[in-house]
């Protein structure tokens, strides 16, 4: 679970489209992963449900103008304050 948060992260600030795509693919991946190995079912249909959502935002059409540099800087700002990572 935790990495497929991770690679939904990474999605999100990823340099260009193909990066992106690749990342949410990852994601779908992961999640698919963790459905798989969970025994609850209520988690296993959650799980199963944000597979397909990253898959969907894998397939969606890039954003056309948005400016990733802001939302890096607003992470890289995150990471500077230990208090603010959880």
């Amino acid at each position: 679970m935790a990495k497929a948060e991770a690679a939904e992260q990474k999605a999100d600030v990823a340099a260009d489209d193909r990066q992106r795509e690749r990342a949410w693919r990852e994601a779908a991946h992961l999640w698919d992963r963790a459905a798989d190995r969970e025994t609850d079912g209520k988690r296993r249909a959650q799980y199963a449900q944000k597979a397909e959502a990253a898959r969907a935002k894998a397939d969606a059409a890039p954003a056309v103008g948005v400016d990733r540099s802001a939302r890096v800087a607003e992470l890289a700002e995150k990471l500077r304050d230990p208090r603010t990572l959880n």
